[in-house]
């Protein structure tokens, strides 16, 4: 019979061995992307309505969010933002591509994703050349 009181003894395991072996792949990588960009850009559409309300305010708040969304920080957001909204964009046809049924395989997963990326960085680039 076992002795109820004394404890078993303790095994010394990774705290998570996951972790230790774990090598991100880009199927997880692109999902996460896809979540950080959906998000980041809210801090273009926030940095766009401080703007315009400023702009309703007065003409020394104006002044203020002019120079800041004039500055190289505010061209910086924009830019991020106008790749992320790109990038969103292609990643959701690529979700929708998959909902019907296709493109489940590892390989074909991994070359939407690549198209995702590449895709997004071509469009910015396109975008800001049309635009100037």
């Amino acid at each position: 019979m076992a002795d109820a009181k004394r404890p078993p003894a303790r095994i010394e395991r990774p705290l998570s061995p996951h972790l230790q072996i774990y090598r991100p792949q880009l199927t997880s990588i692109t999902s996460i992307l896809t979540r950080i960009t959906g998000n980041g850009v809210i801090v273009a559409v926030m940095l766009a309505v401080w703007w315009l309300l400023a702009a309703a305010t007065s003409d020394s708040y104006f002044a203020l969010a002019n120079a800041v969304v004039t500055s190289w920080f505010g061209d910086l957001v924009f830019v991020a933002s106008l790749w992320a909204v790109w990038y969103h964009f292609l990643a959701g046809l690529r979700h929708l591509y998959f909902d019907a049924g296709h493109g489940l395989e590892v390989a074909t997963a991994e070359k939407l994703g690549w198209a995702c990326i590449f895709g997004s960085v071509v469009l910015t680039v396109i975008t800001i050349l049309l635009v100037q």
